[in-house]
């Protein structure tokens, strides 16, 4: 009975909100793509070393060069946080105070991380480093270190130890619900833990985070199948 009654009231809200679950799933299908082409891009065309590598490439191949700046990993985080949303709506009823404490924890994360990219800036300095002569060109490849440092700087740690609360407590609350199965659950809390090193953190960090990916996929894959048949009961 307990089970029915919950899928009842899940219902009850997810048809007041059902827009934005069925943007979320789309938006979880949508990452899963996404994940595909960063991958692709990055084993085809590895980013450069240096910040100097960094502006000949943005010169002679500038979409490339802003996709080696994670130009497509901020979309990726806008969708993630899409996911999260749609997920709010169905565990709202499981536990109102940790669904909130998540989306605090989620909207404070991706702001930071919004705050640590520098792609466009990194674009207008390697133009301007082209066309500058050798004093001029010391001073803008100084400027693009601090560019840098800054896009895998402390936002961006801020950004991947607050996404894992996120995911770690809308993960648990899954457990406690009938909506979502077990092992969407199993996958979320996996691919969390996984998130307890940032990709900055030399090889080790790298390693955890490609490893982080297959969870997510599997996660956000099943979370997507969930939310459209959700969207779809009447």
């Amino acid at each position: 009975m307990t089970a029915v009654v919950d899928r009842r009231i899940v219902q009850d809200d997810v048809r007041q909100w059902r827009g934005l679950v069925v943007v979320g799933a789309w938006a979880a299908l949508a990452s899963v793509a996404l994940i595909v082409v960063q991958i692709v891009v990055f084993v085809v065309w590895p980013p450069p070393e240096t910040t100097v590598g960094f502006f000949e490439l943005l010169v002679d191949s500038p979409v490339l060069g802003l996709l080696s700046l994670d130009a497509l990993y901020v979309l990726s985080n806008l969708l993630a946080y899409l996911i999260y949303l749609a997920l709010a709506v169905a565990l709202w009823r499981v536990s109102r105070s940790a669904v909130v404490v998540a989306l605090a924890f989620g909207t404070l994360g991706m702001a930071a991380y919004m705050a640590s990219p520098r792609p466009v800036e990194m674009l207008a300095l390697a133009q301007a480093h082209a066309s500058a002569g050798p004093a001029e060109q010391v001073a803008l490849i100084a400027a693009g270190d601090g560019m840098v440092a800054t896009w895998t700087g402390t936002a961006f740690d801020v950004y991947y130890f607050f996404n894992l609360v996120t995911l770690l407590v809308l993960a648990v609350l899954m457990y406690r619900s009938a909506v979502f199965t077990r092992a969407t659950a199993g996958w979320g809390l996996v691919a969390a833990v996984l998130m307890a090193v940032p990709s900055n953190f030399g090889v080790v960090g790298m390693a955890f985070a490609l490893a982080s990916l297959v969870p997510w996929t599997v996660f956000a894959v099943l979370v997507a199948r969930r939310l459209l048949r959700l969207a779809a009961e009447r």
